[in-house]
């Protein structure tokens, strides 16, 4: 089989190019551009592709769940003794508390002074972009007095956790960052967010984003780019850019993102933490904002793999509010110190090997070591092949770029000005498609879903590289205006959207680092409704790969 998935190219704009650009693609020379912009990401190659799939009217996955048993709720992980790490866990942190080594009154005075240190200075981390220090030591005073009396509310009671400015938290306005949406503040969390606070976690403040989630660099020109605590000099990647830099970062062991094209995966990946996209409908969308209803996923981002699996155990199962997540069956999680959790017999891990050898040097041999370990707990390798991965990069950008532009046309049409300059160029250049491109790459959906399915009946997860590079620069050009380089987002990109597209599960690793210190990620995608086989997967990647502090980092129990 060909390999084709060829690397998009585009010209490069940042500061006053980039303006120029949006001046002519938002006027009558925008025609001509979005020809040749809609050739180079392949909408004439899809529009020549025949299709013989009906638009699906149900998401495969959900319609496949229907006949598999439910449950009401998920179980919670139980709280386990967690390997010497360099983050600060979950269970480190109720383990204080239980103890009386520390409350939840001094980690909020500690969380406090530490967001507003690392916004100091030149290179200001921006993790959390609106924090009400009231309400955090409110919460922190009823999670203190509940340790004392006993009776902690559930298994994050007074841990740190941030909300990605995506998702309603009541008393914030949800501006998906920007400045003009969401003035007024939310009259009641998310989904997701409720559950949260239902199992006790001090929730601190809304997470940084690329804007409207329209990137993966992670750049904001309103609130200023989040930063990579490996190096603040570096990407987060995004668009879930603030929670993988406040996990990262140490101000807090989870945070809630969500993934529409890579969005947790990738700053997760970037950032040296871990990350799981679930199963399409796995858990609730309730009170996010609408931007990419068919591909969007909200989940959690985690400092191990265990408060990864806590994350997931809190926030996954049906919600009478999204229709989406009421067929899902049962939520299985692992047993993560069971005495047979590195023994991997049986397992197979399919690779595509022109995929997943597509990234840098340091990034293959970084994750082929990971691979290897997974070998020596007796996994094996089985090749596989992935047809027509050009086709679902561009039925992706199609699907998710159209969502975005009618979840947003009541605000486009009065407010197009105010969007950042690398936004308002991509929802310029998405009106030049036709309804008739987002209806086809509907009907070859069912198609990429086959390819996946044949690939997943060789093998049990499918395995690459999380990003192909391994963070880059922030240019400091396009701090001000954002950033457009299609070949720059498509190598980001180059193996997170297949999951969203599909409603696949995947999660992402930290397996390792190149020679300049940034972390490399390894993803693992499963089948439908495998969350827990990704989450084993990932307790063992995590037991035998060494991590490495970030140079930005605080620890709030010292």
């Amino acid at each position: 089989m060909t390999y084709a998935l060829a690397p998009l190219k585009a010209p490069r704009s940042q500061g006053a190019l980039l303006r120029t650009l949006v001046r002519l693609a938002e006027g009558p020379a925008g025609a001509a551009l979005a020809r040749k912009f809609l050739a180079d990401i392949g909408v004439e190659t899809l529009r020549r592709t025949e299709a013989t799939d009906a638009p699906p009217m149900e998401h495969v996955l959900l319609a496949a769940a229907r006949a598999l048993p439910k449950t009401a709720s998920a179980p919670l992980v139980p709280p386990v003794v967690h390997p010497g790490q360099v983050f600060e866990t979950t269970r480190d942190f109720t383990d204080a508390y239980r103890a009386g080594r520390r409350t939840p009154e001094a980690v909020a005075e500690a969380l406090l002074a530490a967001v507003a240190r690392l916004d100091e200075g030149a290179a200001p981390l921006r993790a959390v972009v609106a924090q009400n220090a009231d309400d955090v030591r409110q919460q922190a005073r009823a999670s203190t007095a509940r340790w004392r009396a006993g009776t902690p509310q559930g298994p994050l009671d007074g841990v740190p956790v941030g909300i990605k400015d995506e998702l309603d938290q009541a008393g914030y306005p949800t501006q998906v960052g920007t400045r003009m949406l969401g003035p007024q503040p939310a009259a009641a969390d998310a989904t997701t967010v409720a559950r949260l606070r239902a199992a006790g976690a001090l929730l601190f403040g809304k997470l940084n984003m690329h804007e409207i989630g329209m990137g993966v660099t992670g750049l904001n020109p309103h609130y200023r780019p989040a930063r990579n605590p490996y190096d603040l000099q570096r990407a987060t990647g995004g668009s879930s850019s603030g929670p993988a830099a406040a996990v990262a970062a140490g101000l807090g062991p989870i945070a809630l993102g969500a993934d529409g094209g890579g969005s947790i995966r990738i700053p997760a990946g970037l950032c040296g933490v871990f990350g799981l996209k679930c199963t399409f409908g796995r858990v609730s969308e309730h009170g996010a904002f609408p931007l990419c209803w068919s591909v969007a996923h909200v989940g959690p981002l985690a400092a191990t793999a265990r408060d990864l699996a806590l994350g997931y155990a809190v926030l996954a199962g049906p919600d009478a509010h999204d229709f989406s997540s009421t067929a899902q069956p049962a939520v299985a999680l692992p047993d993560l110190e069971a005495s047979d959790l590195q023994d991997l017999s049986g397992l197979r891990l399919g690779i595509f090997r022109p995929w997943f050898e597509d990234a840098e040097g340091p990034v293959v041999a970084a994750c082929r070591a990971a691979v290897d370990g997974l070998l020596a707990r007796g996994a094996t390798v089985v090749d596989i092949e992935i047809p027509e991965l050009d086709l679902l990069r561009t039925a992706h950008l199609i699907t998710i770029a159209s969502e975005m532009l009618t979840g947003l046309a009541p605000w486009y049409r009065t407010h197009r000005r105010q969007f950042g300059h690398d936004v308002r160029l991509n929802l310029a250049m998405t009106r030049r498609l036709a309804g008739a491109d987002y209806v086809h790459a509907q009907r070859l959906r069912p198609r990429f879903d086959r390819h996946f399915a044949a690939a997943l009946a060789r093998c049990d997860v499918i395995v690459t590289p999380t990003t192909p590079i391994t963070a880059p620069l922030l240019p400091a050009g396009a701090l001000r205006t954002g950033l457009s380089d299609l070949g720059l987002v498509d190598a980001i990109m180059r193996y997170a959207p297949a999951a969203n597209l599909t409603g696949l599960p995947a999660v992402t690793c930290p397996v390792g680092y190149d020679a300049g210190g940034l972390p490399i990620g390894l993803q693992l995608m499963a089948g439908a409704w495998q969350e827990a086989r990704l989450l084993r997967l990932a307790a063992v990647v995590e037991s035998f790969v060494e991590r490495r502090a970030p140079s930005v980092r605080v620890r709030l129990l010292d």
